[in-house]
């Protein structure tokens, strides 16, 4: 699965060299976006149940938007992709951000309830990294050899599992190294969606180090120097290298930058979802039509280049508040 892909995204990456490496990006925010500006009459309270991954990047949102209305409160609870549906079907949060589409079980029960879909948002775009410890001088992994090292059940079609660096080509001191194992648990998005991608929908070893959130993970191989693991690129630290993904073996190993994830290149890449309730026969309250809003302003995106992610192009966000109904013309 790719995520859509954005022509007009190489415009909006520039690469700069940092340290003598391409870490770090400057990424631009798409100059069509709206500048926010304040309405009137926005106050209450709303919550956020759903992501870890999109944990920090609802709390910069916030901030950003409680700056501008200091009447609003906004509690955010980032413990998973998958308490962000039942959350939304009981009423309990206003917003339910994920790292994954809902899935068809999740649909039919907001539905059941409803009477009517939920209401997702592209807020942002993520390229979910694999990650092994700054040291490591692993140049490549395909998508097969990945799911080998990761899966039980290999459905990518690698004939062994890999458990070595030295079955990757490493020598020296990690040719005999085993691979230590990083990655989220079952009530995350990530682990979902890694698991369709790069595993094939198949099944993870019982080996992994199953982590409670997204920075954990990267912890985990920073102090790891022979680990690996997967969490989003917003995660990323100095004490981490982002590996070069191939599609499958013979294809060019890909880099993670905006400009692969955009184009659906680099093939882990993903939107970042927030979904809402909203009824496609009533108009959506002003307190949530201006958080949105603000999340598809340049200030809010501008937020998503701080924490690590790419951001949304004008289009998106067009296409997604009309469907919302919270077009403006600011």
């Amino acid at each position: 699965m790719k995520i859509y892909v954005i022509a007009s995204a190489a415009a909006l990456v520039a690469s700069t060299l940092v340290g003598g490496s391409a870490w770090a990006q400057a990424v631009q925010v798409d100059p069509a976006l709206p500048t926010y500006r304040p309405v009137s009459g926005v106050s209450g309270n709303l919550k956020s149940i759903g992501s870890d991954t999109l944990n920090n990047l609802m709390t910069l949102w916030a901030e950003g938007f409680q700056a501008i209305y200091p009447n609003v409160k906004i509690e955010i609870e980032g413990k998973g992709s998958s308490t962000a549906p039942p959350a939304l079907v009981a009423g309990t949060s206003q917003f339910g951000p994920m790292s994954r589409p809902m899935n068809q079980r999740e649909i039919d029960a907001f539905q059941q309830r409803f009477g009517y879909p939920p209401r997702p948002i592209r807020s942002a775009v993520d390229a979910l990294a694999v990650y092994v410890h700054k040291d490591n001088p692993i140049q490549c992994l395909t998508l097969q050899q990945v799911d080998a090292i990761f899966s039980k059940t290999r459905r990518g079609g690698h004939a062994t599992e890999i458990t070595t660096w030295g079955q990757l080509g490493l020598t020296g001191e990690w040719a005999s190294r085993p691979i230590s194992l990083y990655g989220r648990n079952s009530a995350s998005g990530t682990y979902g969606y890694f698991k369709e991608v790069a595993l094939f929908n198949g099944d993870y070893r019982d080996s992994v180090k199953e982590q409670p959130g997204s920075s954990t993970v990267v912890q985990g191989v920073a102090s790891d120097r022979y680990a690996i693991g997967y969490s989003g690129i917003g995660y990323r630290t100095a004490d981490v290298r982002a590996v070069p993904i191939a599609a499958r073996a013979g294809a060019s190993c890909v880099p993670v930058e905006a400009e692969t994830a955009y184009s659906g290149d680099y093939p882990i890449s993903r939107f970042l979802y927030i979904y809402l309730n909203a009824n496609p026969n009533q108009p959506i309250d002003p307190l949530r039509r201006e958080f949105v809003r603000f999340v598809f302003s340049r200030q809010g995106q501008e937020g998503t280049v701080k924490d690590g992610y790419y951001p949304v192009p004008q289009a998106v966000a067009e296409e997604d508040l009309k469907l919302l109904g919270a077009a403006t013309s600011n």
